[in-house]
């Protein structure tokens, strides 16, 4: 572990990183209406945008272990910010086809760098001082990452959502000579962001290189189980499956609380370009709370308590979200942010505690979680799609049926804020799967 002294300027370098992969992720809130619309999708189809990026969590995470264990932490970097840059380039073609499965293409290829990129850099840092204070480091690094969060959002919300009001009313009675003009030049707004998103990424990507990042690893476990062998594989580690499947729903509940909001706010009535500022909310919601994780832990709150306080919010918020309608339900909505800002700082160092050699496989697999962001928000979209038949079929106006499903379809985080809170109060502490510490 390096010396606490030393330990100001790697914090900052990975702050940059999480604030790069922040900007990345969240942009992913205008990129869902921009790409139902150019695309002509359901509301399913165009919550795919979520899905290619964070299904890449699953498929590249145990890859990126080994290739972290064979390169180390900061070729690890490295790479995953150039495997960015290239998922950026593909938007360029995507573009100019207008091909919603080549969007998705690129997609995923930068989810693969932000899956390397996490999965370096959430240990890393965890790592990097005292395991007691691990939740405050990474707040730190959950400001970086959502104050970008909200610069995204609200850049590539002008950049995208711009005039789509207006195209979506010359849809509705263009010819389709005249539709796919309007599509095609909609399409062509990502070309020079996407462009400028893969310079920054190739550059940084040959800058880290040169970082002045320490090594560190992980203090071995001491823990015993049965007759006082030491353990010997990661199934032996029964709070580590828990806090992977808490990462698992709380990563879903999050991309549902910023990702879905501006279709929510258009499902409600509210114009694009009002609607596009409502991922910012939940985002600064989540910024002011991590900034409050910074100050009160650990000195005056514990990791386990910041996360038992944070899946009783997130229940209370949703009930609110589902009780009202309008503004007051969008807001409960951004209010979700303070709900699940601390969830992630503390779940990482309450379940990577006393694993020692084995922090780098169960790093890969908390980062295999975050897969949750994949199929939590299109189940709600489903939700959603299906409950709009339904009440269209049952004489509902379209527009009323719309509202009311999008509305509805958020109980399915109420499940997810049950079992972060479970692993809060209990799952934590199942350190082996022969007794209980």
């Amino acid at each position: 572990m390096a010396k606490t002294k030393n330990n100001l300027v790697p914090i900052i370098i990975i702050a940059g990183l999480f604030f790069i992969f922040g900007f990345v992720t969240w942009i992913n809130g205008a990129l869902i209406p921009f790409m139902k619309t150019i695309n002509e999708l359901t509301d399913a189809q165009s919550y795919f945008v979520a899905s290619a990026s964070y299904i890449s969590f699953v498929v590249m995470a145990l890859p990126a272990s080994y290739i972290l264990n064979k390169i180390g932490y900061r070729k690890g970097m490295s790479l995953g910010l150039i495997i960015m840059g290239l998922g950026a380039l593909v938007f360029i073609p995507a573009a100019e086809a207008r091909t919603y499965w080549v969007f998705l293409t690129g997609i995923f290829i930068q989810g693969i760098g932000m899956t390397l990129l996490q999965t370096a850099a959430n240990p890393y840092i965890t790592i990097l001082g005292p395991i007691e204070s691990g939740a405050k480091r990474i707040a730190i690094m959950g400001i970086a990452n959502k104050t970008a969060g909200a610069l995204g959002s609200l850049i590539f919300g002008v950049l995208l959502l711009s005039g789509i009001d207006e195209v979506k009313e010359k849809l509705g009675s263009a010819s389709v000579e005249e539709k796919g003009i309007l599509l095609d030049k909609m399409a062509d707004s990502v070309f020079m962001p996407y462009l400028i998103m893969a310079l920054v990424l190739f550059i940084l990507g040959m800058l880290i290189r040169k970082a002045p990042l320490p090594h560190v690893e992980a203090t071995e476990t001491k823990e015993t189980i049965g007759g006082g062998t030491n353990k010997t594989s990661i199934f032996q580690f029964p709070h580590l499956w828990l806090g992977v499947l808490t990462l698992f729903v709380y990563v879903g509940a999050e991309v549902i609380a910023g990702d879905t909001i501006i279709a929510y706010g258009i499902s409600l009535g509210f114009s694009a370009a009002d609607a596009k500022f409502f991922t910012t909310l939940t985002l600064l919601a989540m910024v002011i709370t991590y900034a409050s994780g910074v100050i009160l832990i650990p000195k005056y709150l514990k990791q386990g308590t910041a996360l038992k306080i944070s899946a009783t919010l997130g229940i209370i918020f949703s009930i609110c979200v589902l009780s009202t309608t309008g503004i007051a339900s969008v807001l409960f909505v951004a209010t979700l942010g303070i709900a699940n800002a601390l969830v992630w700082p503390a779940v990482w160092p309450l379940t990577l505690k006393g694993l020692g050699k084995f922090t780098k496989t169960a790093s890969a697999l908390l980062i295999m979680a975050i897969s949750g962001g994949a199929i939590i928000p299109p189940l709600y979209g489903r939700m959603v799609d299906a409950g709009k038949h339904e009440l269209i079929a049952n004489g509902i106006d379209k527009a009323e049926a719309l509202s009311s499903a999008a509305t509805h379809s958020y109980w399915i985080l109420i499940p997810c804020y049950v079992i972060i809170l479970f692993f809060a109060l209990k799952g934590h502490k199942y350190k082996s799967w022969t007794k209980t510490k």
